[in-house]
């Protein structure tokens, strides 16, 4: 991921402090990345989200003023204020931790169900094509019992096997076992109809319980995701508490320590300078990224051939493509590939599109979001129910970049986040996935079916 003075430089992009200002325009997200910008006052937006832990007691300026005029009140109100300080910090640091260490097991818990769903579909699979086997055979040595019957077979048993139509595999094989000419003249293909139809049936058991498993970690998957956002809320919410009155309070502070004939009304002149140059830049980066999500949009990212362009064009089905990257990486077993400490998965959920840090992510559909924030492996993440079972996933968004939030209702071809390369990622790109009834579905089919191509 690009740090902050090269994306500034470059003159490409907003800084990723000024996106967090910007999407959605009045959100929790809005408040925090002014807040970042050095704004003072948001505690008016935040206050009605912030649990009471967070509900401390302020100082005002009149205290800081009452407080100057006397040295044991100085020492107790700088005590005071430094307390609320180190509190603060104290409170962002535990509250991104516990996020952190739900957002890891979320990660892991998702992964689990994923290869559990997949453990399932694979036995169904085998059990259904030893079932057919099963058939098969039996109608190869059906076919024999007939060649004999036509070459004069005098077995009485014969007879009875064709008095009647076989409803199964299992029927026509219970007939077939009565046949003491078909045993000794066909027993090679009677015995492998047996055997399939064996292994069918333990197959199909094993699927079974691989499915009973599947849905109780599904079930586990849900109630860590759940568990994860409820953390990654509050750290926000820590966050912005501290970012929202830590600007005031150094400020009065300052204006305790200080030994000269400062007023009070200078700091505070100071506090209400830095919150109107944070308004300021927060609306010129917010033009700035609505010019550049116009051209994305318009010229389709820049991308070329192989899969590339078209980022957040919406088309007749109501979907558009996520990304104007190329695709980097397909859906399915791969190779593994290690590095800085940690190793990709051997198969694939997804479908990896490359345009460069920063670069634009769109949603596919529109949707509800249902989780924004850390998620293991998958470094920041977005996932968006789309209603009736269908679902997106976003992966790999740089710090930052997370421009959504957790309920908030979104649009097909809308900008909801920057590329990144957070989490077990090998450089910048967006991890796309799409869900069925919770399970991923090979991106690409599923794209195509709606008419686009990723």
């Amino acid at each position: 991921m690009e740090p902050d003075h090269a994306l500034e430089e470059c003159g490409c992009a907003p800084t990723p402090r000024e996106r967090r200002a910007l999407w959605p325009a009045v959100s929790r997200r809005t408040a925090l990345g002014i807040a970042a910008l050095g704004i003072v006052g948001i505690a008016a937006i935040a206050g009605p989200l912030l649990p009471p832990a967070f509900a401390a007691d302020y100082p005002t300026w009149d205290d800081v003023q009452a407080a100057r005029a006397n040295e044991s009140a100085k020492a107790q109100e700088v005590q005071r204020i430094n307390g609320l300080i180190d509190g603060l910090t104290a409170e962002v640091a535990r509250t991104q931790a516990e996020a952190e260490r739900l957002a890891g097991e979320f990660y892991i818990a998702q992964q689990a169900y994923f290869d559990a769903a997949q453990r399932a579909d694979q036995l169904q699979q085998q059990a259904d094509e030893q079932a057919a086997k099963a058939v098969d055979s039996a109608n190869k040595a059906g076919r024999v019992a007939a060649q004999l019957y036509r070459n004069g077979g005098d077995d009485t048993s014969l007879e009875l096997f064709f008095a009647g139509s076989a409803a199964s595999a299992d029927d026509l094989l219970a007939r077939l076992g009565t046949m003491d000419q078909l045993m000794t003249r066909n027993q090679a293909v009677y015995a492998d109809a047996i055997t399939a139809r064996d292994s069918a049936q333990s197959l199909s058991d094993q699927a079974v319980v691989a499915r009973d498993e599947r849905d109780r970690l599904q079930q586990v998957a849900e109630q860590k995701m759940i568990e994860a956002q409820a953390a990654a809320d509050a750290a926000q919410t820590a966050l912005v508490e501290q970012q929202s009155h830590l600007v005031e309070l150094q400020a009065q502070l300052a204006a305790l320590q200080d030994q000269t004939a400062q007023t009070i009304a200078g700091y505070q002149a100071g506090v209400e300078a830095a919150r109107k140059a944070a308004e300021e830049a927060a609306a010129r980066a917010r033009a700035e990224a609505e010019r550049l999500a116009n051209e994305a949009a318009q010229n389709g990212g820049g991308g070329g051939g192989g899969g590339g362009g078209n980022g957040g064009s919406v088309v007749g089905s109501g979907w558009a493509r996520p990304s104007s990257g190329w695709r980097t990486s397909g859906y399915g077993p791969r190779s593994v590939q290690c590095g800085s400490g940690y190793c990709s998965s051997g198969f694939h959920y997804g479908v990896d599109l490359a345009s460069g840090c920063g670069s634009a992510i769109y949603a596919a559909s529109s949707g509800r979001v249902v989780y924004a924030g850390r998620n293991g492996g998958y470094g920041n993440y977005i996932k968006i129910d789309h209603g009736g079972g269908i679902g997106t996933g976003y992966g790999h968004i740089q710090n930052g970049g997370i421009l959504v939030s957790y309920g908030q209702q979104v649009s097909a071809g809308q900008l909801i986040a920057y590329e990144g390369n957070t989490g077990n990622s090998f450089g910048c790109h967006v991890h796309f996935e799409t869900y069925v009834n919770g399970y991923p579905e090979n991106p690409i089919n599923f794209m195509a079916d709606r008419g686009i191509s990723v």
